[in-house]
């Protein structure tokens, strides 16, 4: 396997937001995490990239223990992440933000990426990210005046410039339409295809169904369920935690 959560609680105060969660993501799958508001799914994808360090529990990348490891750290080791929030440079060109990506992994200041003095092959290889998540035609569009959904194709684009083993993917069908939530899906196969493991948590059923290979259920904290999308359609256990909703028109 590639990623282990290993009886992982994350407690704030009194509050509990991981109550001894375990599972795993094996090597070159498409793993989904699904759950209520407020069920954990953002904690824990905080645990792993290392924001959060977890109250007790351990994490293994490759069987190596990455357990309270800073998110730079963990981005060197391979784990990569997108955000519900987005952030960028503003007043900087698309293909500008991913210059930035490509250079981080080196350890480069980040200015430099903004010099005049770029290697063309970085700007072609920003440029084959841009084509990868459909964004080619609008690389030197300032990412202050592009839509959301294409905020979140941008910040794939980005996270797949790291050069990462794994990535976390977070609401990435937010604010897409439905023909950019199907160009989505495409790109995330895509990304499995260059042998990057995808691990992501959607509200959207579809997605996740289609999607995954896998799928992890938490509730108030917990894991209820982990199984195929077809186990998981029929589980009682996930029909009850998300209010009753029919997950087999899924």
């Amino acid at each position: 396997m590639l990623l282990e959560v290993r009886e992982v609680s994350m407690q704030f105060g009194g509050l509990k937001a991981l109550d001894e969660v375990s599972l795993h993501v094996e090597d070159g799958a498409i793993k989904g995490l699904i759950g209520p508001n407020g069920s954990g799914k953002t904690t824990l994808f905080n645990v792993i990239s290392g924001f959060y360090k977890p109250t007790q529990g351990k994490l293994f990348l490759e069987g190596e223990e990455i357990t309270g490891r800073p998110p730079h750290a963990l981005a060197r080791n391979g784990i990569a992440r997108t955000f519900q929030g987005t952030l960028f440079f503003e007043k900087r060109s698309l293909i500008d933000n991913v210059l930035l990506a490509l250079q981080a992994p080196q350890g480069d200041i980040i200015w430099s990426v903004l010099s005049s003095k770029r290697e063309r092959t970085q700007i072609q290889r920003a440029e084959e990210l841009l084509d990868f998540v459909g964004l080619r035609d609008l690389k030197a569009e300032l990412v202050e005046n592009i839509p959301i959904g294409l905020r979140h194709l941008l910040e794939i684009g980005r996270v797949v410039a790291s050069g990462p083993k794994i990535v976390l993917l977070d609401e990435p069908s937010a604010g897409l339409n439905p023909t950019e939530i199907a160009q989505l899906m495409q790109i995330i196969r895509r990304i499995r295809d260059l042998g990057i493991t995808v691990f992501i948590v959607e509200h959207n059923m579809k997605v996740i169904m289609d999607l995954s290979e896998s799928i992890s259920v938490l509730d108030m904290g917990a894991k209820v369920a982990d199984a195929t999308p077809d186990e998981i359609r029929t589980d009682p256990r996930v029909i009850e935690c998300y209010l009753g909703s029919d997950l087999d028109s899924c």
